[in-house]
């Protein structure tokens, strides 16, 4: 996929920022959408189904994390990508950000290398471990939907269903933080009524049996596979 083939929307209330940005996404052959607040923003999000949404934090009308939450609530934007941007000094939290659903954040002023840098890292996540792969091919491990096969190194390895689902779900979206509510609900459902300790254990399976250091514990927020 081509770089030309993705969609990029940057939603920010300075428009100089939109500017700047705008220009040197172009200029790597993205599809650039520009709004100026959360709420133009989301209408632009939900006609043009960005691969990738940049939102600045602050902004009037609505603000960057009400934005991203709502984006989390539509079905179409789910595999989605966000980057929060945040200025230095601001009161934000990185652990809300993740709470919210964002993928990353960079600090502003942005450096136009760091920035097309980080979405390259995203998006090639995006193409090879997307929401419609039936495979997800990471370091040294190879995770196949369709058979509930794991392939580390070589060896096959057979995994039950909910410890599948978890690993599947984690390595779907590299360094994104998965919150233990969003686990619960994503492998087990709204309905079912597991013990708090469930994720651990699961987690706890799968480094044993796979032996995935990548699996990093988020202190008081969730889970991530560390790419």
């Amino acid at each position: 996929m081509g770089n030309e083939s993705y969609k990029i929307l940057l939603v920010d209330d300075e428009k100089d920022v939109l500017e700047f940005l705008g220009y040197n996404l172009r200029k790597e052959g993205y599809q650039v959408f520009t709004a100026v607040n959360g709420k133009e923003g989301l209408q632009l999000a939900r006609e043009t189904k960005p691969h990738l949404i940049i939102l600045d934090v602050m902004m009037p009308v609505m603000d960057g994390m009400e934005t991203c939450v709502e984006i989390r609530q539509i079905p179409d934007l789910q595999h989605s990508m966000v980057i929060f941007l945040t200025a230095r000094g601001e009161d934000y939290s990185q652990i809300a950000g993740f709470d919210a659903g964002a993928d990353d954040y960079i600090t502003k002023p942005v450096r136009p290398k760091v920035l097309v840098s980080r979405i390259k890292a995203l998006l090639r996540r995006y193409s090879e471990s997307g929401p419609d792969a039936k495979q997800i091919i990471l370091s040294g491990l190879v995770i196949d939907r369709d058979r509930y096969l794991v392939v580390k190194d070589g060896k096959e390895i057979i995994l039950p269903k909910k410890e599948f689902e978890l690993l599947v779900l984690l390595t779907s979206r590299p360094d994104k933080v998965f919150t233990r509510e969003e686990i619960f609900e994503k492998v087990w459902g709204n309905d079912v009524i597991v013990g708090d300790r469930t994720i651990d254990v699961h987690v706890r399976k799968i480094r044993e049996k796979i032996g995935l250091e990548n699996i990093r514990t988020v202190k008081g927020v969730g889970y991530k596979y560390e790419a």
